[in-house]
């Protein structure tokens, strides 16, 4: 299965680590993980140094590839919605989005409200690791392309 990560990068680097951890893990369970430069921590939040066209067909393109977008929305972003979009009304791929409750006052509610979005919330990384592996599971049976 392919994963596409979508996170902030201009809307701030905080959570560049947690996103590195993130790909670790699910490259670990055998996935494919397309991360780009969300996950590269030497990339600051003034962006990747490609042309945006460039970085916007790359990403599109990997959207496209991918079997399911996972968004961490902690941290608000207007490319993540912008990718969150895409994969839900121009692909039509599953999409789960990740939420630390105590990062912002609330999630967004085009996120929240979506009830075709896996929103996963939580607190503490390793049971956020365990959610997001069932949610895996749970659409890799759906559409039988778990690796």
């Amino acid at each position: 299965m392919t994963i596409y990560l979508s996170g902030a990068i201009s809307g701030g680097r905080a959570d560049v680590a947690l996103y590195r951890r993130i790909v670790d893990a699910l490259e670990d369970d055998g996935f494919h993980v397309l991360a780009g430069s969300v996950a590269a921590e030497h990339v600051s939040d003034a962006g990747d140094p490609l042309d945006p066209g460039v970085i916007f067909e790359r990403d599109m393109r990997w959207i496209e590839e991918a079997d399911v977008l996972l968004a961490e929305v902690s941290m608000p972003s207007t490319g993540v919605g912008y990718e969150i979009a895409a994969a839900r009304y121009l692909h039509d791929i599953p999409v789960i989005c990740l939420y630390r409750r105590a990062h912002t006052k609330r999630c967004t509610a085009m996120v929240a409200g979506d009830r075709n979005i896996t929103l996963i919330e939580y607190e503490d990384e390793p049971a956020m690791l365990a959610r997001l592996r069932e949610s895996l599971r749970d659409i890799g049976r759906s559409t039988a392309r778990l690796p």
